[in-house]
């Protein structure tokens, strides 16, 4: 099994290309019950980067909290966001890549390369850019991105456990753990279940 460290390599190499504005994204959230998909798209500054990033599963909650803190300070960051109502009527892989393309578009100054987590590329980005298996484990700008996107997603989480509680949220953060579906059991489908996604499907 490789083990990734993530580096400048790809943001390098896209420079020598003659892009000047390079980003990294990344999704959250694709396998959650519960909640929104969360895309982030960071562009960092090459001599401001934030020590010890890497793919924010790899990080304890504490260590990306801190990140997140110090790349929100240097970096141009935009959140992306694709709600239940949307994931449920195109499918979550759509809402995934449409929640990248808000991302990228929400950014302050426009970028002109963009470096995908995954094998999938937005279409509509409508620029150039490349797809990184286990970007966030390799590129900086992905691992800041998984960073991001994690925390700004699982505090959003915890905020929706206060108004629904019972399901875990604030620890499972939607995912159907026993907790969760145990709590489903209890009290039933809330207005934040994903519809489309079978567990929820079935007991409608």
């Amino acid at each position: 099994m490789t083990v990734y460290t993530p580096d400048f390599s790809f943001e390098a190499a896209a420079t020598q290309r003659g892009y000047s504005r390079i980003v990294g994204v990344d999704e959250v959230g694709r396998g959650p019950l519960a909640g929104p998909v969360v895309a982030a798209a960071v562009w960092l500054d090459p001599n401001q980067i934030p020590d010890g990033m890497n793919d924010s599963k790899k990080l304890t909650a504490k260590r990306r909290e801190a990140l997140y803190d110090q790349i929100l300070a240097v970096s141009d960051v935009s959140i992306g966001s694709c709600s239940v109502e949307e994931i449920d009527e195109i499918n979550i892989l759509q809402a995934s890549l449409r929640a990248m393309e808000r991302a990228v578009a929400g950014l302050k100054t426009q970028s002109d390369y963009v470096l995908v987590d995954g094998n999938k590329i937005p279409a509509a980005f409508g620029l150039s850019a490349e797809a990184i298996i286990k970007g966030d484990a390799r590129s900086l700008s992905i691992s800041a991105a998984s960073i991001v996107a994690k925390t700004w997603r699982d505090r959003l989480m915890v905020d929706l456990a206060q108004q629904y509680p019972g399901y875990g949220w604030e620890k499972n953060a939607g995912y159907g753990t026993k907790l969760h579906m145990d709590g489903l059991a209890k009290f039933g489908v809330t207005p934040h279940h994903r519809r489309s996604f079978k567990p929820i499907h079935n007991m409608l």
